[in-house]
């Protein structure tokens, strides 16, 4: 085997003009995004991060309305949808033909950032990479987590315009903090609750949803501290076609220690099942098997 085929394949990166110009290939080994840029100096842009799978990117109709809400909350342009859906397409296809092989078997993450731009032009700045799914992600899939519950450490008050609330943007610095914390107490992952009243929120960089008996699925309401989650609606639409009762509603953390089983959602880490929370083992389902198809098939 020789060195270069022990290197992660290269990503692969497209540059984008923000109002629906031209769209083109950027060497990864060139730098794309200046020193007074607003996603370096200040986390001010937005995000969406896309499983790539099968030779195409999955659920990207949610994705791209996701994308343009949060452009609308924060204040951005609105994307121009069919200049990401075309670039999407060509990087992703780029990406599978230098793999080589077969693109059916190719699995990656295609990220979108749009950021507020150079403070010296004040014209935004776009991009889109794809690159190969962190191993630590397929591993977590394959054998589950440990997550601790711990409040956000701040509110959201749905009734300030300028919080943008819903919105996925690159401010990011809790999020990681909250994770490294984690990490010290001997977890994986976190699932944010409400202090006073223990309802339950999501995941770090993730939905949560709870499994019920008789053929029940959970997730807590999007509002203020929860972002809808694309890959649960897309679990959701499919279950309610295959007979299911899924619902969106509070969810308090009693019932996690309670359900059948508890997973992690999320676009390229897809499932994975919360296998101890707050230190206490949660048993496996007799349906994981079931639950990992029904996942399986909502993305495929």
């Amino acid at each position: 085997m020789s060195e270069s085929s022990l290197l992660p394949p290269a990503p692969v990166i497209y540059l984008m003009e923000p109002f629906g110009g031209s769209v083109r290939r950027q060497n990864p080994n060139m730098p794309h995004v200046f020193w007074d840029d607003a996603a370096v100096t200040r986390g001010d842009g937005i995000f969406e991060t896309v499983l790539v799978r099968g030779g195409e990117a999955k659920n990207l109709d949610k994705h791209l309305d996701r994308f343009a809400r949060s452009a609308r909350l924060m204040g951005l342009p609105e994307p121009v949808r069919e200049q990401w859906a075309r670039a999407t397409r060509e990087a992703v296809a780029d990406y599978c033909g230098e793999r080589g092989g077969d693109a059916g078997d190719v699995e990656a993450r295609c990220v979108w950032t749009f950021t507020r731009g150079r403070e010296t032009t004040g014209v935004p700045t776009a991009w889109l990479t794809v690159r190969p799914i962190a191993d630590e992600v397929l591993d977590q899939r394959e054998h589950g987590i440990a997550a601790v519950t711990t409040p956000r450490g701040y509110s959201i008050d749905p009734d300030v315009p300028w919080l943008g609330a819903g919105a996925k943007t690159l401010n990011y610095a809790l999020t990681m903090a909250a994770l490294r914390w984690a990490k010290e107490q001997g977890a994986d992952d976190v699932i944010y609750v409400e202090p006073d009243t223990g309802r339950v929120l999501e995941g770090a960089t993730s939905s949560v949803l709870m499994v019920k008996k008789g053929g029940r699925l959970r997730t807590p309401a999007p509002g203020p501290g929860v972002l809808a989650g694309t890959t649960q609606a897309a679990i959701f639409e499919h279950a309610e076609r295959l007979g299911w009762k899924c619902k969106a509603k509070d969810i308090y953390v009693g019932e996690l220690f309670k359900a059948e089983s508890v997973w992690l959602v999320s676009s390229t880490r897809i499932a994975t099942r919360v296998k101890r929370l707050d230190g206490t083992k949660l048993a496996a389902p007799d349906s994981e098997a079931e639950i990992r198809q029904l996942i399986a098939d909502a993305v495929a």
